[in-house]
């Protein structure tokens, strides 16, 4: 007898209050959107000092799925005229550069919506919360070093999502979140959704956590930075990223039935533009994996101490949200996404596993991989291929302390150039292996970051 959604989402519920005893969140909001049925609900508490249960009204910061707002805000921009995905950033921006000369000449909007800019992206430095928060952000990217030349290799790079902020302003002469209230919340009726904390202080809403052995320990930073904005500053409910959801698994109308983007639009930002890895690749700007039976489109989203994961399957009109807050909620999102998938779609997820490998084909990795926000020093022990992170600038502010380099954790090869953190702080995760044209190491990517090889 089959099971009815009701059932389903009853045991999700379930599941989702084990993984939350499991990893030491304190809490989370979770949706799913089936088809036309949407249903959302929250778990555990807002605040381990100040606890309020989390309901599915409660705010949460949502971090990088902000680039998936600006992304559809941009497409709606080209859609008038007002914008050319190929268009040099320098037309719309004269004065903009990075270190790099050809970089600086070259890049393009498309470049910065799919992440394949090739400059240090990683930047956090605090330009105020005044209407000129993101030219000032802009202004300073001078400095920025190339570890990659522009349009060759996918990594994560938030500055270019204040680039593509700044030039929202440019073309509209207008701040940055007033256009996009404007233009995409108020149009899709996110009445829960904001981009500047006075709101939502005179509302529920969840703080960030760090997982200790003792237990969650609320983090004192709350507030984002001004140029944030655009890469990760929208603040909204479960209701609300659902209801975005539906959007982008509709055909480009709102719910009132007013077109917003035209299919055609939509169908591209969910479209591969670059490959990252195999079969997993990089749209206008979702994540569209391709490795299991159904296409996922999908963006995370990590603040200071609060992560996020907004998953759709296009093909079966189906999402599903999960908002958390603690430094460990990727595991939780990650692993309540899978579980809903399979049960709801009855899709199976297949992660990485290691491979055999001999002690030479290991010890071809070994080296020093850098870049200016971290170190990867990859040595071998025996037959053991051994990694160490070292994190080279403070975060989330500049007179944040730098934490002490990782443990040292071991490594198996999981694909001919794709590594796989065995245990320690990097459990699970993945590394893949860049070659040059000539067959050599480049780059080793960790955390969406590519670290270029130091010789």
């Amino acid at each position: 007898m089959c099971e009815t959604r009701g059932e389903t989402w009853k045991r999700m519920g379930e599941f989702v209050e084990r993984r939350l005893a499991a990893t030491g969140v304190p809490g989370a909001s979770v949706g799913v959107l089936h088809e036309d049925e949407m249903r959302t609900t929250g778990f555990g508490v807002t605040n381990a000092d100040h606890p309020l249960p989390v309901t599915d009204g409660t705010l949460h910061q949502i971090g990088s799925i902000t680039k998936t707002f600006t992304g559809t805000l941009a497409m709606r921009l080209v859609e008038q005229g007002a914008l050319d995905l190929d268009a040099p950033i320098r037309s719309y921006l004269p004065d903009f550069a990075v270190a790099d000369s050809e970089a600086t000449a070259h890049a393009t909007i498309r470049h910065l919506l799919t992440h394949t800019g090739g400059w240090v992206g990683d930047v956090f430095d605090d330009t105020g919360d005044g209407e000129d928060a993101l030219e000032i952000y802009v202004a300073r990217m001078g400095r920025l070093e190339q570890l990659a030349p522009t349009g060759t290799v996918w990594s994560y790079n938030n500055a270019g999502f204040a680039v593509l902020g700044r030039i929202i302003e440019v073309v509209t002469g207008r701040p940055f979140a007033e256009v996009l209230r404007e233009m995409l919340l108020e149009p899709l009726g996110l009445g829960e959704t904001y981009l500047d904390p006075d709101p939502v202080i005179t509302r529920r809403f969840a703080v960030g956590h760090l997982v200790t052995p003792a237990g969650a320990q609320v983090i004192p930073v709350w507030i984002l930075p001004g140029y944030v904005r655009p890469m990760g500053g929208v603040i909204c409910s479960v209701k609300d990223l659902l209801r975005y959801a539906r959007f982008h698994l509709g055909n480009g109308a709102t719910e009132a039935g007013d077109r917003l983007l035209a299919q055609e639009s939509l169908a591209q930002m969910q479209a591969p533009q670059v490959t990252v890895w195999g079969k997993a690749h990089w749209g206008l700007p979702w994540s569209v994996d391709e490795t299991t039976a159904v296409r996922q489109v999908s963006h995370g989203g990590g603040t200071v101490g609060q992560t996020t994961l907004l998953t759709l399957v296009p093909e079966r009109r189906f999402a599903i949200a999960v908002l958390t807050n603690a430094d460990q909620g990727s595991v939780l999102a990650r692993d309540v996404t899978e579980w809903a998938i399979q049960a709801y779609l009855g899709v199976e997820t297949e992660r990485p596993a290691p491979i055999d490998s001999t002690t030479e084909e290991l010890a071809a990795f070994v080296g020093r991989y850098s870049r200016p926000f971290a170190d990867l020093e990859l040595g071998m022990l025996g037959s053991r291929l051994i990694g160490q992170v070292t994190v080279k600038q403070p975060f989330p502010t500049p007179d944040s302390p730098l934490p002490p380099p990782s443990p040292p954790f071991s490594l198996a090869r999981c694909e001919a150039d794709r590594l796989l953190a065995l245990d320690g702080p990097y459990a699970d995760s993945t590394a893949e292996v860049i070659r040059r044209s000539d067959g050599s190491i480049g780059w080793i990517r960790v955390s969406g970051r590519i670290h270029a090889v130091k010789r």
